[in-house]
């Protein structure tokens, strides 16, 4: 078991110095341990996995794989689930509770596919069982183990109290609010108003979320607000040490992604390494050496182009006084009983017994596919689609 952190002293340090808790958000892909790993030496206090499927993880080991892997200083950290019934979500919390400081439950994503399956904002329409879902994990948890919700705001600002208000009363840790509707692009505004509304009624710490492209906006949202904490998305992927104060991405922290890939090569894809770089050098890049850079296919060519055109005046022999140890990974060892008791159900209903025609998902259940399988099919995200970001 890793050293639990409490993530709750994060909210009552920073009120005690006047200031919040910057956040990672949870990014579709991007949001993995050595991403967290890498901004969490610019300023982050507390990062979040990417959203999980409840169901999944419970289900099929490639999911537990792929999609939590952590090391021994990946703290603090909270997992974010899908889930759309009780034992789902909290056979997953059990699944993870010894490797992670929080768990958090997702009714902000307003993606489709998401909607469809009853998952993200699709339960903002069910208060009950929202209630339920935190409630039991609450319940069967220790008090320095977080649980916590991250939402958007409803279109009527009453409404949006009142929801934020019976969700404090499931006895949450804190919430993380999206100050835009499930309907909303991520480039509309965001209410301040209702959020500023939200944060004067509860009494927990809120995280706002959204429309944070700079330090800057970050204060003035806390300042505005009066917020726990601030998440960003989006703008975190182009510039990692965006809560250090840094307008774009530092060379040090380019030479840092670099390190951390030449000491865990084996764990991290050319996807991530490569796609994380499109975003860092966005503002780096001319139009030219973009479209290059983008065609990339191998480790070895994407760091000779970084050494030839982006770190060719870089001194690497700069000490970096930052943390570059991602080579501790943790074995994470999962309750055969729990595991056991999901992979029985249909890959279609998710039920023990089956009623529906579910061939596909049982053929793919046995061949290990699903997971992958269901994010190309229903994910609908494309490469650099910025719908990846709850925000």
């Amino acid at each position: 078991m890793k050293m639990k952190i409490d993530v709750n002293d994060l909210f009552h340090d920073a009120k005690s110095n006047d200031t919040y808790v910057k956040v990672c958000a949870p990014m579709v892909r991007y949001s993995k341990v050595q991403f967290r790993t890498l901004v969490k030496n610019y300023g982050v206090d507390l990062c979040f996995t990417p959203m999980i499927l409840a169901d999944s993880f419970c289900q099929n080991e490639k999911a537990r794989t792929n999609e939590f892997i952590t090391t021994v200083n990946d703290s603090p950290l909270v997992v974010q689930f899908a889930a759309n019934n009780v034992d789902d979500f909290l056979d997953a919390t059990k699944l993870i509770y010894s490797y992670a400081d929080g768990v958090d439950l997702n009714c902000g994503c307003p993606q489709r596919w998401a909607m469809k399956d009853g998952y993200g904002c699709a339960l903002l329409s069910q208060p009950e069982l929202i209630h339920s879902l935190l409630r039991t994990v609450r319940n069967n948890f220790p008090s320095n183990f977080s649980v916590s919700v991250k939402i958007r705001i409803l279109h009527e600002l009453k409404k949006t109290i009142t929801m934020c208000q019976q969700l404090e009363k499931c006895g949450i840790d804190f919430m993380t609010v999206h100050g835009r509707t499930p309907v909303q692009k991520s480039g509309d505004m965001i209410n301040v108003d209702s959020l500023r509304e939200v944060c004067e009624t509860v009494r927990i710490p809120v995280i706002a979320n959204g429309g944070i492209k700079t330090l800057d906006d970050a204060d003035q949202l806390h300042k505005t607000v009066k917020c726990s904490g601030v998440m960003a998305a989006s703008a975190i992927l182009s510039n990692p040490a965006l809560f250090s104060g840094s307008n774009k991405t530092p060379f040090s922290c380019i030479r840092l992604w670099m390190d951390m890939k030449d000491k865990s090569e084996d764990r991290i894809t050319f996807q991530c390494y490569h796609h994380h770089l499109v975003f860092m050098l966005e503002k780096i890049l001319t139009k030219k050496q973009k479209q290059e850079f983008n065609n990339l296919g191998t480790f070895e060519n994407v760091d000779i182009f970084l050494k030839r055109y982006v770190l060719n005046s870089y001194d690497y022999n700069i000490s970096h006084n930052i943390n570059c140890d991602i080579d501790d990974y943790v074995t994470c060892h999962f309750d055969d009983k729990i595991t056991t008791k999901h992979s029985s159900k249909c890959r279609g209903c998710s039920k023990s017994v089956c009623y529906c025609i579910c061939d596909k998902y049982d053929q793919n259940a046995t061949t290990g596919n699903y997971f992958s399988s269901f994010v190309i099919n229903n994910d609908g995200i494309e490469y650099m689609d910025s719908n990846i970001f709850d925000e």
